[in-house]
């Protein structure tokens, strides 16, 4: 009987996986195997919060694999060097595995495909990068014709199901899934592919109607909270991008379909990311806009230090780095508010929040990472003007009203009136004794004040697009 291997990257599932589905049409034995790679593992990008929920999610893959009659095959090492030994103790014949578009993965793919018989199938993205293209063959570099182009590429149709059986494999040692490094109990993210189904299911019968009046909210569960199923492949694209459009045909009303489609549109942003990355792979060492490459960012190590731990003394951006430091995950909205927060208020490179939220997020993904930071510094493909600064207090009390995300994330406000709670430095001295919220003491005041840095920061942009 024929032998394939089914090499495993960020496609951790067996529903929809066009790799695997491909590798059983030419082969009767799949050999499932995960390569630990030392290179990536050992990558400033890589953070522990990420890593323990991957090896959660291959625990949950080698269950479901054994359900199927299988197994998962776990190694360490260069890739190349691991698939060459595969190949020779099993007597595979060829080598599947769904493409990806960073550039370490595109240099690793293209030296494995010089030695052996790599064959690589889509499915991390609903088109590959190549496909959503302009009349002259260029790539898009602003996101709404790339999206008017992306909705008109024929249907993939819809996810297939995953195999009701896997053969029996030849005999292979594999090691034992690290039980460490582990990430906060706190995390409301439980590992594998069951959980994406139903965490899928469940925002598709309800919450996406309410998507486009909701998603802004920091205060409310408005958001599909799949990007980390979705960044390990525990979720397909093409499923995700299938149940939207699914709801947006069963909507009742108008206002339930721009839900459905206000999602989609994220969905096609996060293969607008990937593309940019794929045909401009310079944007992971600097800025997309040549013209934004020499602004005179502030070394300033306190300001930074202060930004990660979420002591800034602005709330809504402390509540948005505490939610990260303790959970792996951020509001999007979030995001873009401690994002500003860092490029435009303290004028710290957008390269050191990159960094970070790579090294925390469950969700970190190079390509959509990337061009979110860039979009809020101003420095990426269709960015967000330099002088838009996010106003701190403005953005919480528009998307938390109540102060609720701040409380749940900074107990030390959670007697703060609403009235002072985006603003508590400006409480009376008697009432932060009262509300044991004592500015400098129980709670910083603001590192930076706003109106000032705003300045700075125009200054900043102007002379460094000189």
């Amino acid at each position: 009987m024929k032998t394939a291997i089914w090499w495993i990257r960020r496609d951790l599932r067996l529903g929809d996986n066009q790799a695997l589905t491909e590798a059983m049409h030419e082969a009767e034995v799949i050999v499932p195997v995960f390569i630990l790679d030392p290179k990536l593992l050992s990558s400033d990008y890589t953070g522990p919060a990420r890593l323990a929920f991957l090896f959660e999610s291959l625990r949950e893959l080698d269950v479901n694999l054994k359900q199927l009659g299988s197994r998962l095959i776990l190694r360490r090492g260069d890739p190349l060097e691991v698939l060459i030994n595969l190949l020779r103790e099993t007597g595979a014949e060829s080598v599947f595995a769904e493409e990806d578009y960073s550039p370490y993965a595109r240099q690793r793919d293209g030296k494995v495909a010089l030695s052996l018989p790599l064959k690589l199938v889509p499915g991390l993205t609903v088109f590959h990068p190549d496909m959503p293209l302009k009349a002259d063959g260029s790539p898009y570099t602003v996101f709404t014709p790339f999206s008017r182009t992306w909705r008109s590429l024929p249907a993939s149709g819809s996810p297939h199901p995953a195999p009701k059986q896997l053969s029996a494999m030849p005999a292979l040692t594999s090691l034992e899934i690290p039980e460490k490094p582990s990430h906060t109990a706190e995390s409301p993210f439980k590992a594998g592919e069951e959980e994406a189904q139903r965490r899928l299911s469940a925002f598709t019968d309800s919450a996406i109607f309410d998507y486009s009046d909701m998603r802004n909210r920091m205060d409310l569960e408005g958001t599909s909270q799949l990007s980390p199923y979705l960044r390990l492949g525990m979720l397909s694209a093409r499923q995700a991008v299938w149940a939207a459009q699914q709801a947006s045909q069963l909507a009742s009303t108008t206002s339930a379909q721009k839900g459905a489609e206000t999602w989609l549109n994220e969905l096609i942003w996060r293969e607008f990311y990937a593309a940019i990355l794929y045909h401009f792979p310079y944007v992971r060492q600097e800025a997309f806009r040549a013209e934004l490459r020499n602004i005179p960012w502030q070394n300033d190590p306190s300001g930074l230090a202060a930004w990660k731990a979420g002591l800034t003394g602005y709330p809504v951006v402390d509540a948005a780095m505490r939610q990260l430091n303790t959970t792996g995950w951020m509001h999007n909205r979030a995001r873009m508010i401690s994002a500003s927060f860092l490029t435009k208020d303290l004028l710290i490179n957008w390269q050191e929040g990159e960094l970070y939220f790579m090294q925390s997020l469950l969700d970190g993904d190079p390509a959509s990472n990337n061009g979110g930071w860039q979009w809020t510094a101003g420095t990426g493909t269709d960015a967000a003007p330099y002088f838009r600064v996010f106003n701190p207090i403005l953005q919480g009390l528009k998307f938390d009203p109540q102060g609720d995300y701040v409380r749940r994330w900074v107990p030390e406000l959670a007697l703060v009136p609403n009235k002072y709670i985006h603003s508590p430095w400006e409480m009376p001295v008697e009432l932060q004794k009262q509300t044991k919220c004592q500015i400098d003491s129980d709670y910083p005041g603001p590192i930076i004040d706003h109106k000032l840095a705003r300045e700075r920061v125009l200054l900043a942009y102007r002379s460094g697009s000189g």
